[in-house]
């Protein structure tokens, strides 16, 4: 079972997370629809091409950080916009500036997530509520720092579920950001792409754990 993972973990678990974000395009784009401009999942398709494309390419550093930051880069500067900046820093943020290590921790994903999580915060000024990505990202980054002593599966497992419960959650709210703040109480009952796109990472990055183990 992986307690850590390596350069070469963060690069397959990265293509893996992308492959899976590709395979949901459509399901993506339909959530969106409902409520925003429906071209959230061909951003993150795009986007996560782009990833995958640059860490396929990346040589290693002894830094494994490094490729979640090169990842993160890649969807800031290929999808533009809001989703750019804020799916990008998902992974950037965090890794950026971090101190260089060769394989990662359970301990050390979750520092990342937290930082990318404040991060974010900072730039979208969106807090849980707002129904954004961060009504996904907070709890499952809350959860991570309480299991992060139960190894990378247990972890993972915990992120995904508390980001799918997020999820639910924006069912309930009123939309503070985008398209979908127009619509006022007619938002309620759909949930949030964003959020959504948040969620997929998490399961994928525990579906890759799991299955390397």
């Amino acid at each position: 079972m992986l307690s850590v993972l390596s350069e070469d973990n963060v690069r397959n678990m990265i293509i893996y997370i992308a492959d899976k974000i590709i395979e949901n395009k459509s399901f993506l784009t339909e959530i969106d629809s409902k409520i925003g401009d429906g071209d959230h999942g061909i951003g993150m398709a795009g986007g996560m091409q782009k990833a995958k494309d640059t860490v396929t390419a990346a040589e290693n550093t002894g830094n494994a950080f490094a490729l979640f930051e090169k990842a993160g880069k890649a969807m800031l500067m290929s999808m533009g916009g809001a989703s750019g900046v804020i799916f990008g820093s998902l992974f950037m943020a965090g890794a950026k500036g971090a101190e260089a290590r060769a394989e990662l921790a359970p301990q050390d994903i979750a520092a990342m997530m937290e930082r990318s999580l404040v991060a974010i915060k900072e730039r979208g000024k969106a807090q849980v509520g707002d129904k954004t990505m961060v009504d996904a990202l907070e709890p499952a980054v809350e959860a991570m720092k309480k299991t992060n002593g139960d190894g990378l599966v247990l972890m993972l497992k915990a992120a995904a579920e508390a980001a799918a419960e997020g999820v639910e959650n924006t069912k309930n709210y009123q939309a503070k950001f985008g398209r979908a703040k127009s619509l006022m109480e007619r938002a309620v009952g759909h949930q949030d792409a964003g959020a959504t796109s948040v969620w997929l990472i998490f399961r994928s990055m525990g579906e890759f754990v799991e299955q390397a183990s």
